[in-house]
């Protein structure tokens, strides 16, 4: 994290110089008062001025891109991730010949890093970022085989009468199965069971 020490007549002035010698603007910065400005005794005797610790605020994706890489290099793995801004929030997106490692059975791993990322980048961000991975639009690939999932099981649910127990989900696999079938005529969902065993049961009605 990138700090400076400043003095100054004021601390508005102090602060002021921080800003210059960091190239920063009063947004991207916190600042902490080591020493109060005094007035020297009859102007003359010992005036003292302001001191100032001037610290540029972490940037919650520029951690978790820097984490993120460091960790795929660990993990020996050849990728590159780039962020990206879609409407559902930040993505980073990994890119190269052994995704299939990061992604892992039924993409475990990288829910993994992606638990990480959001522990790392938000450590120390005053407001909470919520980032989500994805490895050459897997996710897109997932959400798309769970919604053909659902359609079928719900039909199966209707076409015997009997309740139908998916496999152990994330929540937010979980929540794309119930959204897939929530207009469904015939059935409903819920969740059962206890984390990381907690699985979606279509009924039909």
């Amino acid at each position: 994290m990138k700090k400076v020490t400043v003095s100054g007549k004021t601390i508005e002035e102090a602060v002021e110089s921080g800003l210059e010698k960091l190239d920063a603007t009063m947004d991207m910065v916190e600042y902490h008062v080591i020493e109060e400005p005094q007035k020297a005794l009859f102007g003359l005797l010992g005036g003292k001025p302001a001191v100032v610790e001037v610290k540029v605020k972490p940037d919650p994706i520029k951690e978790a891109l820097l984490f993120l890489r460091d960790t795929i290099d660990k993990m020996g793995v050849s990728a590159s991730v780039e962020a990206e801004e879609r409407d559902e929030g930040m993505f980073l997106n990994i890119t190269g010949s052994e995704i299939g490692v990061l992604i892992g059975k039924r993409g475990q791993t990288l829910d993994s890093l992606q638990y990480l990322v959001n522990l790392v980048a938000n450590r120390q961000s005053e407001n909470y970022v919520r980032i989500y991975l994805d490895a050459e639009g897997y996710r897109a690939r997932r959400k798309e085989a769970l919604v053909t999932l659902a359609e079928r099981l719900s039909d199966k649910a209707l076409r015997t009468g009997r309740e139908v127990r998916l496999e152990p989900m994330s929540a937010h696999e979980r929540k794309i199965i119930h959204t897939a079938l929530q207009d469904v005529k015939g059935v409903s969902t819920f969740s059962d069971g206890q984390e990381p065993h907690r699985r979606i049961v279509v009924v039909p009605k």
